[in-house]
């Protein structure tokens, strides 16, 4: 399957009284039941007959741009403030939050395309990736034809495209979603980032269920605290409408908290507590697990409890919409891991890298423990360690701290360092070292040279785990994207054809 970019998706003509209904007007100016060819919240994007939403983002605020629009030609303009020198031509509807109304506006003009989908939404600090894709590829598998919007790609049906966000802006939603529709899906299955909550991207969606995964130090660059990030995720559940449902991980301590307010259907996953959803982990080895599920002995693919964790929330939210259990538990025995997550490279002398998107504290955590529960006897545990760049700085000391605590050796390395410079972010990391810990630590600022490292003193029997980027395959240095994807090179040192 070819990954494409999205290129806008052809729509008929939409009068904008239609795209507005609904939406509380506060002022408007000239003839609504104008012809709008599309709709665009960047202005740079506008063409003849277009409509533009001004909306205050948190890097630009559209109102800027109002001028530069009607000079591209176009038509319309929804906004909150009106500029003085507004053109008397040009029709105006101005609303009081247009960063809220603009997902709504978005999915008035594709026909509300989330009403003739099941959508399900995923969100937590990890797992959600895993969780989304397994949900497609379980419904894939049950005959239905289902679309995905993940960190790692974008589906409609088998056509892939290439995903530029967790979850994307409101109006790539809509137009993923409208072509869905128009595909023939049944069901999507999307990630929900904290960011997409809080900017309210998914306004406009018709959500029939939605998944909490766990909650652990992450994106306090953007919630600057903890309780701000919870508060974050709660609100998408506090939005699920009554008829969906909400599943929750109750074996995370912020579990209920996210069904403490929601109008769905309660229903509970765990591996250690009464569930509505449980399993018990049986056997674990590298190959995969053994399962008890609701009496019944299950092999599956995956390793690591945290993937026994993502597996009942995937069987949850399947038999929520309807899949029976005789079928969903011969499905999780088919599925394989998500790319770059928990994947496996084995050498030709027995050497095992572990490529996984580990990226917080509690993910090294979970993924270190999962390389733990496999070991048998006195193999080494060798930890190849990034941070990235422009994203939250506090978790860097905990995670070369959680590293040290679980590995014999650890190298720290550059992940994507972005506009930051490697070796601050290296500096940052170390400092959670402690004193006593630093001999089994290096710095090696190059990628490729700290992976090499690890492969070389690594001996047959021995694991590295190779965290932070998993399926991703470049390098962000300065601006500038360059190839480099963890699998190709472990590959190559490994000798592998």
């Amino acid at each position: 399957m070819q990954k494409k970019q999205i290129k806008p998706k052809a729509t008929t003509m939409r009068l904008l009284n239609d795209i507005l209904n609904g939406i509380e007007l506060l002022e408007t100016r000239g003839d609504l039941s104008v012809s709008i060819r599309s709709i665009q919240f960047d202005s740079r994007k506008i063409a003849a007959g277009d409509l533009f939403v001004a909306v205050k983002g948190v890097h630009a605020d559209g109102h800027q741009f109002i001028a530069k629009a009607i000079e591209l030609g176009a038509v319309a303009v929804v906004c909150e403030d009106v500029p003085e020198d507004f053109p008397y031509q040009i029709v105006l509807a101005r609303i009081e939050d247009s960063q809220k109304t603009f997902g709504k506006i978005a999915a008035a003009f594709y026909d509300n395309p989330s009403a003739n989908l099941k959508i399900v939404g995923v969100t937590g600090t990890n797992g959600k990736t895993t969780i989304a894709t397994l949900l497609y590829n379980t419904f894939t598998l049950l005959g239905y034809k289902v679309g995905l919007i993940s960190t790692i790609k974008y589906y409609v049906g088998k056509e892939e495209f290439h995903a530029t966000h967790t979850t994307p802006d409101a109006l790539q939603i809509q137009e993923l979603m409208a072509r869905m529709v128009e595909a023939g899906c049944d069901y999507c299955f999307m990630e929900v980032s904290s960011h997409a909550i809080d900017q309210d991207r998914i306004s406009g969606i018709q959500f029939d269920g939605g998944v909490f995964t766990n909650l652990s130090h992450d994106h306090l660059d953007y919630h600057v605290t903890f309780a701000e990030y919870l508060k974050a995720k709660k609100k998408f559940f506090d939005l699920l409408p009554e008829g969906a449902f909400a599943l929750t991980n109750a074996d995370d301590k912020n579990g209920m908290v996210m069904l403490q307010n929601t109008h769905a259907i309660k229903q509970t996953y765990s591996l250690r507590s009464l569930a509505n959803f449980h399993c018990k982990v049986l056997e674990k080895h590298f190959d995969g697990m053994l399962l008890s599920i609701d009496g019944q002995e299950v092999w599956t693919h995956f390793t690591g409890v945290f993937n026994a964790s993502n597996l009942m929330a995937v069987m949850g939210a399947s038999v929520l919409l309807g899949v029976g259990n005789d079928d969903i538990l011969r499905i999780l025995s088919e599925l394989r891991p998500v790319s770059g997550r928990f994947e496996i490279i084995r050498s030709p002398e027995g050497k095992y890298a572990v490529v996984d998107y580990a990226h917080t504290p509690d993910a090294i955590q979970n993924v270190l423990s999962g390389i733990t529960d496999i070991r048998t006897g006195n193999e080494q545990v060798i930890t190849v360690l990034g941070a990235g760049g422009d994203r939250d700085k506090t978790k860097r000391p905990e995670m070369a701290q959680e590293a040290v605590r679980q590995s014999d050796k650890v190298i720290l390395t550059s992940d994507n360092p972005r506009s930051e410079e490697p070796e601050q972010i290296l500096a940052d990391m170390e400092a959670g070292v402690e004193a006593h810990q630093r001999s089994k630590v290096l710095s090696i600022v190059n990628r490729k040279e700290a992976i090499k490292t690890a492969c070389m003193l690594a001996r047959p029997g021995d694991i590295i785990l190779v965290a932070g980027k998993g399926h991703e395959d470049y390098q962000e240095i300065k601006g500038v994207k360059y190839h480099f994807d963890d699998k190709e090179v472990i590959n190559e040192i490994f000798g592998n054809n």
